[in-house]
């Protein structure tokens, strides 16, 4: 028997506090990278029109890596 939770969390999943930003987002651009590749991989395995559906997955997520990497550079220039 599974007892409720007196205090439900709010969400399931959550960021640790206290993490810098160049961790946030060198998290959030590894994680970008995989999805794009999962989404690239699909689009060469399906025809029609779920193919475009994929590469237009893929091309938002290449917008949003190329946003995140911006953020990265901009807040963490390299030496």
């Amino acid at each position: 028997m599974i007892k409720d939770s007196p205090n439900p969390p709010e969400h399931l999943f959550a960021v640790r506090p206290n993490l810098d930003t160049e961790t946030l987002l060198v998290n959030a651009s590894q994680d970008l990278a995989s999805i794009s590749d999962i989404a690239v991989h699909l689009a060469f395995e399906v025809d029609g029109a779920q193919r475009n559906v994929a590469l237009g997955i893929c091309r938002m997520l290449e917008g949003v890596q190329l946003l995140v990497n911006k953020a990265l550079d901009e807040a963490y220039p390299a030496t």
